[in-house]
């Protein structure tokens, strides 16, 4: 393994996240349904902070 292997199997592969609402109506959250901080109109995964949180746990890299 080299060091540009190490550097890319840390990386985040999206960082992209909708824009947050104004107020409701709020998109429901892909893994919980509960209210997330997006707006209905999003087409996307849209995910609660709980769930983004844990989602971030699962996926950090290590070291």
């Amino acid at each position: 393994m080299t060091d540009n292997d190490d550097e890319t199997y840390c990386m985040i592969v999206d960082t992209t996240r909708p824009p947050k609402a104004d107020g409701p109506p709020y998109a429901e959250c892909v893994l919980c349904r509960e209210p997330t901080e997006y707006p209905e109109s999003y087409r996307g995964v849209t995910l609660c902070p709980r769930c983004e949180w844990q989602e971030a746990q699962r996926t950090a890299c290590s070291g």
